[in-house]
């Protein structure tokens, strides 16, 4: 397998080399080539003269030349590169063999360096040895002279303590010593290889020359190559700029020609435009008159309205009449349904029925009555709704094919017209126009001097001109027909068709249709595809994307330039199409076509305005690319005023009777145009007014004005909100008139200018509009129209001019004279009379009291008891002279304030202060009475300034909350109990803030062994809050101890709280009380260490601290025991957990920590996503079956119920699944553990593991249950443990952290592969644990970078050395947690058990017939084996073993061939089933093995091999066979024929020649030998035997059996031979057995063998006969000695 992998890692560098390489191989097709650097040279000299000439030469002939020359230098140039190609370069092959053999030099280096290393180390490891070992020895010699003065001096104690020193330092020497020979081997052995590799290293020095050599010339033919190129590269930058001159000469063509064009086309213009003024003049007469008409139908109209408000105000009125006659029928109707149910109900008694029952179902049934009622009139009224719906419907497609045919009309007269006539009467309009001033001019959309813009000056389309309110107003009252209508109508023959359609598409958008139709027909456009989809977006972008000329002047002349991106992903044209029609007389492009544009970049447009006319335009410029139109947009903006107001109301406030305040207000223009302006007050008494003295003077109502009326006319009253919205009147932009602008509710319509002259309503129609609302206004304020208030002004600038882009202040002016509110409303005009008026109001209060305080109301926040609390109060005079104060608080309050002082004098326009003190007892509740709330705790306390002189008083108010400053601590004692001085034990106390306000405070004079926390005891207590305090007592020594502690507040306050506490000194101790894991991540350890020490080893309490409870007897001195509890769910491990630990020694203890997820956390989770994929799959098949319901029709009710039915008895029978069910090696169990790992958010557990400790030995089976321990002497382990997300998790085989290889043979070797997977959100980089060098596992490949999300695969492998379990664990190592993988696997010995022990003996067959015969082979190991049959005559290696000397050369001892004959038609005598294949452990394995040979002969043999896993061979197994033509066989005696046959075939023989055969002799001998064994004890005669067989064959299925008999009997009887059967009968597929035997006649000489024949017939279908020889001699039976 190690084999294989790095065969396989050579392979993966061959391929990774391949693209470089194939690369190189191309590069090489160009040439490797020198000496090239002269034809380059001249082929660029050449190619110059020739671009040079053909330069001077002019027009198209010297093109023309130079385009015939550069072609034919371009065939020189190619046909110089192909010789080039050519040349000779190094070959493919000697640089994939450079490469290699670089790589494997370099490796044979690394190797070198490293074991350098090692032996560089070895070496300073042996050193080190050393020196340890001669300090050691000179340490020994010094304890030696020791001993010998401390056993002379007589202190034993001393002399056995370095006795055992001594013994311990003996050890460590023979130690060092071992060691020093391991490290001195070791170096030997890595000397010896060293050397090996430094022999290696010579042997390549001369292919590392021969590389380096290889290297310098790659470098030069890579030089050699870039010259090549840069020739290339200016041979084509000279063809460039040759194509340049060209494509220059045809643009200047171009440009002649667009120029002749463009004059054309202003000629054509010019005349155009005068045309068109022409007409337009008269069609504008037109308009005039149909303005005129129109306006009168609007007076008529409002006439109509004005009608319709008076007879609703009359409704309205009745309406209210009939509500309240419907409310008291309602009434009315309710109180006799009281009295029936009353009646009812005493009926019911009398009866002795159940009143609320009947009096239930009474309801019951008049409100099922209603809602039968109410369900048929909601039918009655759908109804109606349908049938209006539908008559409507019928209406609209009646209209819709009315439009169609006159669409269609329209579009067939159209196609009559002449353009010219259009531009004609354009220009006649433009001209009639530029007549006027500018001023005069109407500001309008210009759109186009087609029909559809006249008619839309008139009857504006949805798109062009919002309509006015006015003709809101009258469409709604007009009918259908009239909506329809339009005033467009004809006014010159041939310019408007005779019908008009709103619908129909203007004239220059059927232009512009028609110049795209055009253009389409001329070009072709071109698609873009890219990465196979077509680019549809727009391939030209502009820069600005809008060409915008803004507030321009009549007259001058503007231009911008614009820049077209091409923004496709290729090479793309464009030219200009032309412009608006209705822009032609003003727009001039000044465009040249760039020809090819390449994508992303740019040409420039040069757009110029020169305006003729103030008027907005609006259109676009078009143009034509390659793939398409595209347009630029373009607006043109006249100047114009935009005006508005930093706000709408001024608020002066509340000031004294005789002051003079000024607001400003700022009015600017943000607009290009300026203009004149107008303040005014509006009109009317409803503008500006006072409220009566009905109103209080601290209230102020103000009315809502949302309706402007013009100077002139006056109304009494507001209008109402709601007809104002409804009824906004626009008045028309005359000079006479005065506009307003209405400010209504938010959200409201705005009004726009009208292109219509309205007449103002009359003042008694404003008046019963305003009606309407009396109601209303009578809950507010009651204005005097007689009064007109002065108070509020207008300063000194009230007209003026505003320039463009500039600001006014305005100034306001507040004189109160009169106390009240006040308001005033004004109004800003403006000459322009485009700019809609201006509205603003102003309002004030005035007050007379000559003192004032600015706060009436003083507020001292809140107050504690006991506490002094100051405030000022300032007293402010408006009188001209000095008044006398006195300042009086209520008799309640006189204890806990004061005022200082109690009179004073303010002088006049000044101010005066008074000190108000207030200090709250505790008895202020009671005293206060009515002014304290004692629930809220709010005081209210009155405080009167007197005007001495005057009889006037000011109040003031003095507000504060009274609250206590107490703390409260509970409990108020706390008991710690028994504490260790190893241990600090905590106790919680409340410690509470009864005041509203925030107090500090801070617990002081603590003792050394108490702390408090959090902030050490100090902090802020928050209103009412409670705070928990952590009182920690930690004993400094075994006492019994009683204390208090002091909590102190800021105000100085003190709070106790008293403690008592018992010291423990146990007689064991931790070396550390708190383990603070780090963050581990799930199944990962963390693991951390201490020790248990006993420190009790004098019972004297003077020296030291001694064990003892509180002030109790002092533990013995001794050995102490220990005993850690550890909870059952608690994922941590401590080991030992018990253990006995002897004075003034330590004990080590591990603490382990495993985070896991609860089991049961997984399997509710297992049985969520169970429950969700069965509802899931639920809701599938429920979707199927009403699917195949809905198919089906059912024929009859009971069929349909039982499919309804279906569902629920499916939905019944499904059962949740248990989470006790589930397994944990389930996939449920596995899927639900790995997605609650992956979204595990991390967790943080606190465990605390009592420790007991008891006196005396603790016993290791029973623990410490035989000892008796106090539990106040119990030690504490506080273990914080932190469990985080892994970073790394296991994605492969269900997410196991396990790696378990199972079985596996020895010596073999099992890969498995494990995925890993980042699931945290960073980079990561990993690191791996050392794995045991020794061991049979190893990670073939690691992994040392992770992205997030990114899986990769570990390769581990297993190859067991022993039969044993092993196990090892593998630590993935990131940055932040670690990842622990658990190793194992078992090396098992393969054993198996044949049935057949060495030979495997077919007999005798036919010749072409076929045998076989079973065998068995058992495993009895614990694994499965793969196993593979192997025959030697089917050997790769058979043939070279065959040209060796034969085997029947040598001896029998010698020969190693198994194989014998074959058969010759090739295939194998012998066959196996099965070849290959694995047996289950304990199983076993029937094996067939099949003897087929062609042809006959006694020497078939063959060997068979068992071998396991491909390596190991298990069995060995001789086959052998014989066949025969004839079904008889004799077998015996000694061979006497070559056991290999010849590679000839031989000839079959005829009949003929077979009976011949048969009359002539024996064809074979046997040779039988007996030996006698002449010795001293019994005789016993020589014995042999031979078998005589009958084949049993399907040849011979009929004949007879096969009969034997012997000759030559009385010869072989007095040799002394005996034979057991002479004659005999062999059935078929039976082999007789004869016995011969012999015993040495009397006359028999034992130095001469005896050989007797005699012939051996054997008699069936076919005589055979046999000679056999008897050869018999004496042996001795003693063995000769030398």
């Amino acid at each position: 397998m190690e084999d294989n992998g790095i065969s396989y890692s050579e392979e993966e560098e061959q391929r990774s080399l391949v693209p470089f390489l194939e690369e190189e191989e191309k590069e090489d097709q160009g040439g490797w080539f020198s000496d090239v650097e002269e034809p380059w040279e001249d082929l660029e000299y050449k190619l110059e003269e020739e671009l040079a000439g053909g330069g001077r030469k002019g027009n198209k002939d010297a093109s023309g030349g130079i385009q015939d020359k550069s072609y034919f230098s371009m065939e020189r140039l190619e046909h110089c590169l192909d010789n080039i190609n050519n040349m000779q370069t190094m070959k493919h092959n000697d640089r994939i063999y450079s490469s290699v053999l670089q790589k494997n030099l370099k490796e044979l280096n690394d190797i070198a360096k490293e074991k350098q290393l090692v032996v560089q180390k070895t070496r300073d490891n042996l050193s080190t040895c050393r020196l340890q070992t001669e300090m050691l020895a000179k340490q020994l010699q010094y304890m030696d002279i020791e001993i010998e003065k401390e056993e002379a001096a007589g202190n034993v104690a001393a002399s056995s303590r370095l006795q055992a020193a001594r013994r311990r330092v003996c050890a460590e020497l023979e130690k060092e010593k071992d060691s020093e020979l391991e490290i001195a081997l070791t170096l030997k052995q890595d000397m010896l290889e060293m050397w090996k590799i430094e022999t290696e290293q010579g042997k390549y020095e001369t292919l590392r020359q021969q590389l380096e050599t290889d290297e310098e010339e790659l470098e030069t033919q890579y030089q050699e190559r870039a010259k090549a190129r840069i020739q290339k590269e200016k041979i084509v930058a000279l063809q460039a700029e040759e194509n340049q001159r060209s494509r220059e000469k045809k643009e200047e063509e171009a440009q002649k020609e667009h120029e002749e064009r463009q004059k054309k086309m202003l000629e054509d213009a010019k005349r155009n435009h005068e045309k068109a003024v022409c007409f337009l003049r008269k069609s504008m007469a037109r308009i005039h008159e149909e303005n005129a008409k129109e306006e009168e139908r609007a007076r008529e109209h409002m006439e109509r309205r004005i009608q319709a408000v008076l007879s609703l105000k009359t409704s309205i009125a009745s309406s209210r009449e009939k509500l309240r006659t419907l409310q008291a029928w309602k009434r009315a109707k309710a109180l006799a349904a009281r009295e029936q149910e009353v009646r009812m109900g005493e009926a019911v008694l009398a009866g002795g029925g159940n009143v609320a029952k009947e009096i239930l179902l009474h309801k019951q049934l008049l409100q099922h009555e209603k809602q039968q009622q109410a369900c048929r009139e909601r039918q009655k009224s759908r109804k109606m709704e349908i049938v209006s719906r539908i008559l409507q419907e019928k209406a609209s497609i009646h209209k819709q094919k009315k439009s169609q045919s006159r669409t269609k009309a329209i579009k067939s007269a159209r196609k009559l017209e002449d353009p010219g006539v259009w531009r004609r009467r354009a220009w006649q309009y433009i001209e009639q126009t530029c007549s006027h001033p500018a001023g005069a001019t109407p500001q309008k959309s210009w759109r186009s001097p087609s029909a559809c813009s006249s008619a839309g000056e008139r009857s504006p389309s949805v798109e062009e001109v919002p309509k006015t309110p006015c003709d809101a107003l009258w469409e709604r009252g007009e009918d259908e027909k009239e909506k329809d209508k339009t005033l467009a109508e004809p006014e010159f023959p041939g310019l408007w068709s005779q019908e008009h359609d709103l619908r129909k598409i203007s004239k220059e958008e059927t232009d512009l249709k028609k110049l795209s139709t055009r253009t389409e027909k001329k070009e072709i456009f071109h698609k873009q595809i890219v990465s196979g989809h077509e680019y549809k977006e727009r391939t030209f972008y502009s820069k600005p994307s809008c060409i915008h000329f803004k507030d321009f002047d009549v007259g001058q002349i503007y231009k911008k330039k614009i820049v077209l991106i091409n923004a496709s992903y290729s090479v793309n044209s464009c030219r200009l199409v032309g412009i608006s029609e209705w822009l032609k007389d003003f727009i001039s492009i000044c465009f040249d076509p760039p020809g090819k544009v390449c994508a992303g970049m740019s040409c420039e447009v040069l757009v110029t305005f020169k305006p003729m006319i103030n008027e907005t335009l609006e259109g676009e410029v078009m143009f034509m690319a390659q793939t398409g139109s595209f347009s630029v947009p373009l607006k043109c903006t006249a100047k114009r005023c935009i005006l508005a107001l930093d706000k709408e109301l001024i608020d002066f406030g509340n000031h004294v009777v005789g002051e003079t305040i000024s607001r400003t207000i700022t009015l600017t223009n943000s607009g290009a145009l300026g203009t004149r302006f107008r303040v005014q007050p509006s009109a009317g008494d409803s503008s500006t007014g006072r409220a009566t003295a009905k109103s209080s003077p601290e209230t102020l109502v103000t009315p809502s004005f949302s309706a402007c009326v013009p100077e002139k006319k006056v109304s009494t009253r507001p209008a109402a909100p709601g007809l104002e919205e409804e009824e906004q009147m626009c008045p028309e932009r005359s000079e006479a008139a005065t506009g307003c602008a209405g400010r209504g509710e938010p959200g409201g319509p705005e009004t726009g200018p009208s292109g219509t002259d309205t007449e103002q309503p009359d003042q008694n129609v404003l008046n019963s509009m305003s009606a309407l609302d009396t109601e209303n206004a009578q809950n507010l304020a009651e204005f005097s129209p007689e009064e007109t208030s002065v108070e509020i002004m207008l300063g000194k600038v009230a007209e003026g001019e505003i320039r463009p882009l500039s600001s006014v202040k305005l100034e306001v002016v507040f004189v109160p004279a009169v106390p009240g509110a006040v308001r005033a409303e004004f109004v800003i005009v403006f000459d322009n009379s485009d700019c809609k008026p201006l509205c603003f109001s102003a309002i004030g209060v005035s007050v007379d009291v000559p003192v004032w305080v600015p706060d009436p109301n003083v507020d001292l926040k809140i107050c504690m008891y006991d506490r002094l609390y100051q405030d000022c109060i300032v007293v402010h005079s408006r009188a001209k002279v000095l008044l006398r104060l006195k300042f009086e608080v209520c008799k309640e309050l006189s204890k806990h304030m004061e005022l200082l002082p109690k009179t004073g004098y303010v002088q006049a326009q000044s101010s005066f202060s008074v000190q108000l003190k207030f200090l709250p007892r505790h008895s202020l509740p009671e005293d206060a009475g009515s002014y304290f709330n004692a629930e809220t705790r709010v005081l209210e306390a009155p405080v009167t300034i007197l005007l001495v002189d005057k009889a006037k008083k000011v109040n003031l108010t003095v507000h504060a909350i009274v609250t206590t400053s107490d703390l409260e601590i509970s409990p108020a004692q706390i008991n710690f109990g028994y504490c260790t001085i190893y241990e600090a034990v905590q106790a919680n106390v409340m410690l509470t803030n009864k005041s509203i306000l925030p107090q500090e405070f801070g617990f002081v004079g603590l003792p050394e062994f108490v702390e408090i926390q959090p902030n050490d005891g100090f902090g802020i207590l928050l209103p009412l809050e409670s705070l928990t305090l952590d009182i920690i007592f930690k004993a400094n020594k075994a006492k019994e101890y009683s204390f208090e502690l002091t909590c102190k507040s800021e105000i100085n306050r003190q709070f106790k709280l008293s403690c008592k506490a018992v010291g423990v000194h146990p007689p064991l101790e931790l070396s550390h009380s708190l383990v603070q894991f780090a963050a581990t991540a799930l199944n990962a350890v963390s693991t951390a260490t201490l020790y248990v020490l006993n420190s009790h080893v004098s019972v004297n309490p003077f020296t030291r601290a001694v064990p003892r409870i509180g002030s109790g007897d002092v533990a013995p001195v001794g050995p102490a025991s220990f005993e850690f509890h550890v909870p059952e769910d608690c994922p941590v491990t401590i080991a030992p957990s018990v253990g006995t630990v002897l004075p003034g020694e330590k004990s080590l203890i591990q603490v382990s920590f495993r985070p896991t997820l609860s089991d049961q956390l997984i399997r509710e989770e297992a049985v969520r996503r169970l429950c969700r994929a069965a509802a899931t799959e639920a809701e599938i098949q429920k979707s199927k079956k009403d699917e195949k319901r809905e198919r089906k029709k059912s024929n009859s009710s009971i069929s349909r119920l039982q499919s309804s039915r279906q569902p629920v008895r499916d939905g019944d029978s499904s059962e949740q699944p248990k989470s006790q069910e589930l397994k944990p090696d389930s996939d449920a169990y596995m899927a639900a553990q790995a997605f609650l790992m992956r979204n595990f958010s991390g967790r943080f557990d606190k465990f605390i593991i009592p420790c007991f400790v008891a006196s005396g030995h603790a016993d290791e089976k029973k623990g410490s249950e035989n000892l008796s321990c106090s539990p106040y002497n119990t030690l504490y382990l506080e273990l914080h443990c932190p469990a985080v997300a892994p970073c790394v998790v296991v994605t492969s085989d269900n997410g196991k952290n396990t790696v378990n290889f199972g079985d596996v043979t020895v010596g073999h070797s099992m890969r498995k592969q494990v995925t890993i997977q980042n699931i945290s959100p960073e980079k990561l980089q990993l690191g791996f644990s050392v794995l045991n060098p020794r061991g049979p596992f190893l990670l073939v490949r690691a992994v040392r970078m992770l992205e997030p999300g990114e899986n990769k695969t570990l390769i581990i492998s297993f190859c067991p050395n022993d039969d044993k379990w092993s196990c090892e664990m593998l630590d993935i190592r990131t940055a932040k947690t670690n990842l622990t993988l658990r190793i194992t696997g078992h090396g098992v010995m393969p054993s198996t058990v044949c049935s057949v022990e060495d030979v495997l003996d077919m007999g005798y067959v036919m010749a072409r017939e076929k045998v076989t015969s079973t065998f068995k082979i058992q495993n009895t190991s614990t694994l499965a084996l793969r196993y593979s049959i192997q025959l030697d005559s089917l050997s790769p290696t058979r043939d070279k073993d065959q040209q060796r000397i034969p085997s029947f050369i040598m001896s029998s001892s010698q020969r190693t061939e198994f194989v014998g004959t074959q058969n010759y038609n090739g295939l194998s005598v012998f066959s196996i089933f099965p070849t290959e294949g694995e047996i289950v452990a304990g199983k076993s394995q029937d094996f067939t093995v099949t003897f087929s040979p062609d042809h006959e002969s006694l020497y078939y043999s063959d060997r068979l091999r068992f071998v396991l896993f491909g390596k190991q061979t298990a069995h060995v197994l001789r086959l052998k066979g014989a066949a025969r033509d004839r079904p008889m066989f004799v077998e015996g005696g000694v061979p006497l024929d070559v056991p290999v046959e010849s590679l000839a075939v031989i000839a079959p023989t005829s009949s003929q020649d077979t009976l011949k055969e048969e009359l002539q002799g024996p064809v074979k001998s046997i040779l039988l030998v007996l030996e006698y064994m002449d010795g001293e004890g019994p005789a016993e005669p020589a014995t042999t035997e031979l078998k005589v067989g009958a084949i049993q064959t399907a040849q011979f299925a009929s004949k007879k059996n096969v009969e034997f008999s012997f000759d030559n009997l009385p010869l072989l009887r007095q040799k002394g031979f005996a034979i057991d059967s002479v004659k005999g009968t062999v059935e078929c597929g039976q082999v007789k057995r004869i016995g011969v035997s012999w015993v040495p006649p009397a006359d028999f000489c034992a130095d001469d063998p005896l050989l007797v024949t005699a012939l051996l017939t054997l008699k069936g279908d076919i005589n055979e006969s046999y000679q056999v020889l008897f050869m018999a001699r004496v042996v001795s039976a003693y063995t000769p000695t030398e």
